[in-house]
Order: structure tokens, then C-alpha cells, then sequence
């Protein structure tokens, strides 16, 4: 049961949109949404929700007003500019409340609570690929990379109970928390980039974070055609670095006319990008068996 991410090292390379090319042409596989800040392969998969659950993580400081004293306490002491003055007493602005419990501890009234935060919410949904599980953080909420780790552990979860024989999971972009808990014990990763400066650039990093995690990483290039020379210096990249070249994409109008109909582009017919897709699923399916044998 291979556990395969698909990343990038910016925002706006395509991931989401090949994912879920891959997830169509994947058939039996865990679809997972790790991009938990700011997901949105929902969009394209159009998901319909089974189980919902909260995600629970940290606390936050509550203010009894019936219990304040209006001593002024919390407010001196918070670093943070969470205790906002109300009245003959205060209040906790729950944006910027970091949960450190300062004000819990020296509150000489002990008028301030400090239940568990809710932080947003997690789903088991189906789709007409596969099972989906994902999740949404709520606005300013943060523990988006144990909000991941729960995610990775559900999926494991549904494709050993359902016998499902791939995860497929959509990470986030960059090279932040959310990525570096979708990255820790997968089996390959596929990062996604474009010919710019860059996409270049950011692509050296992420590579470089899968090399500490040890991960085996391919490229696509998408939007190839737009800087040939570009391209060709990343191919060259990769290959003087041991990254395999999983294909090549060019721009094409029928990747925004499948988002707008809310499909993968993979669904819209067999030529074009569709046909090159599968090509590279063969690919990727390959490469992932190869890795398999190595290790």
C-alpha cells in the first residue's frame, strides 16, 4: 500500500488539477487532501461528506466577566495583546489568544477557563474516484501540521480496512509544517513545478526537503513550452541530482475549462494534456515500483 504526495515548491504550479488527473486514473485508490490551510480539491472531486468530526488541538484562556475583578493582571502580562479591556473587566480575543495559559496562572480571581480548542474540522467523504479524506482549519486556527498527521493516520486507517492498494494525497506548497508532516514516512513524492525563476528555485528547496526526509522525488514541469530554456536547464538540474523526470506538460486552455466544469482535465477526453497524463500515471506507476524494489 504505497503512500504516494504529490507537492510543489510554490502555489499555482497545477498540483491540485494532476492530482486529480492521477486520483481519475488511480481508480482504487485513499484520496487525501493534505493542504489543510487551504484546500480545495473538494472543488474539482465534488465530495459528499459520510463522517464529520472536530479537531480538537491546544487551548485557549475564556474569561468568566461574573468572576473578573477588572484587576488588569492578564492584560499586563499577556505578550501576545490577546486581553482586551470590556467594561469594568476583560475579555480574550480568540485570534490572538496563543494558548501559553499566563493569564490562567496569575489571574488572582482564577476567572479565566482554559478549555480545548476547537480548531476546525475533519471529513470522510466519497467521491466518484475513491474515498476523501480532508479537513478544514478554521480562520487564524494553526496546528495545521498535526491536522495533517491525523488526516495521513485516517487514510492509513480506510485503505487497510477497505484494502485499498494506493494513498494518493494532494500536500500543500511549499516547505512549511503542513509539508513537512505530509512528507515524513511516504513512499515518493512528486513535486510538481513550472519553467520560472521561480519555480526553479523553490523546487531546489523542496527537493532538498524530501533529500532530508529521505523521500524519493519526481519532477513534471508543467506549463513546459512557456520557457523551453528554462526547461531544459530543470531537466539538466534534475538529472546532475539523481531526480527522475516523471514528463512534460504544456499550457493548455482545457485544464481551466475542466476546473470550471469541476472535473479532472483526464475527463474530458483522451487527446492533449489527457493523453499525456496517462502516459505519465504509467510513468509514476513505474518509478513507484522501482522505489518499492530498491528499498
Amino acid at each position: 500500500m504505497p503512500e504516494l504526495l504529490v507537492i510543489s515548491g510554490k502555489g499555482g504550479t497545477g498540483k491540485t488539477s494532476l492530482t486529480a488527473a492521477f486520483a481519475h486514473l488511480a481508480r482504487e485508490a485513499v484520496l487525501c487532501d493534505l493542504d489543510v490551510d487551504a484546500p480545495d480539491l473538494h472543488i474539482l472531486l465534488a465530495p459528499e461528506i459520510e463522517t464529520r468530526e472536530d479537531f480538537i488541538s491546544g487551548h485557549e484562556a475564556v474569561i468568566d466577566p461574573a468572576a473578573c475583578t477588572g484587576c488588569g493582571q492578564c492584560a499586563e502580562r499577556c505578550r501576545f495583546g490577546a486581553v482586551v479591556a470590556e467594561g469594568a473587566g476583560c475579555r480574550i480575543d480568540p485570534l490572538k489568544c496563543e494558548g501559553c495559559k499566563v493569564c490562567v496562572h496569575f489571574c488572582p480571581a482564577g476567572a479565566i477557563a482554559f478549555p480545548a480548542r476547537r480548531c476546525g474540522e475533519w471529513y470522510r467523504s466519497r467521491t466518484r474516484f475513491g474515498p476523501l479524506v480532508h479537513a478544514r482549519l478554521l480562520p487564524g486556527a494553526e496546528n495545521s501540521g498535526r491536522l495533517v498527521a491525523l488526516l495521513r493516520e485516517k487514510a492509513r486507517e480506510l485503505a487497510r480496512s477497505a484494502g485499498y492498494r494506493l494513498i494518493l494525497a494532494d500536500g500543500a506548497p511549499g516547505i512549511g509544517c503542513p509539508v513537512i508532516s505530509s512528507l515524513s514516512g511516504v513512499d515518493a513524492a512528486v513535486v510538481v513545478t513550472e519553467p520560472t525563476p521561480s519555480g526553479i528555485h523553490d523546487l531546489e528547496r523542496v527537493i532538498g526537503l524530501c533529500r532530508h526526509f529521505r523521500v524519493p522525488a519526481g519532477v513534471i514541469v508543467n506549463k513546459a513550452d512557456l520557457a523551453p530554456e528554462n526547461t531544459a536547464s530543470l531537466k539538466s538540474w534534475g538529472a546532475a541530482n539523481g531526480i527522475a523526470c516523471l514528463g512534460e506538460l504544456g499550457y493548455d486552455d482545457r485544464f481551466t475549462a475542466a476546473m470550471i466544469r469541476r472535473q479532472a482535465v483526464t475527463e474530458c477526453g483522451d487527446d492533449g494534456p489527457a493523453a499525456e497524463l496517462r502516459r505519465i500515471w504509467d510513468r509514476i506507476q513505474e518509478w513507484i515500483t522501482r522505489q518499492a524494489r530498491a528499498a
